[in-house]
């Protein structure tokens, strides 16, 4: 959910089109504006999508290997995703 959050806070689908529009830039196949916006938009739902996913992974991963092997690991899920 935060990642999905965070993406429409931070990225506007619709200013980025009106950009690539004004200074000559194109999605080749899409046409510009509305079109060029719905496109962004979509791909970044998935590319959000398997971010979420690959965080979701590296937070749990400490998680599910210290319940494998039955020992305590000193590293979390907080501190992969600083490193």
């Amino acid at each position: 959910f935060f990642a999905y959050f965070y993406t429409a806070i931070t990225v506007n689908p619709s200013e980025l089109a009106d950009n690539m529009r004004k200074n000559g830039g194109f999605i080749p196949g899409i046409r510009p504006g509305r079109p060029t916006s719905s496109y962004i938009m979509r791909i970044l739902n998935r590319i959000t999508l398997v971010g979420a996913l690959f965080l979701a992974v590296i937070v749990a991963l400490p998680y599910v290997i210290q319940g494998m092997v039955g020992m305590n690991i000193g590293i979390g899920g907080t501190s992969l995703l600083i490193v």
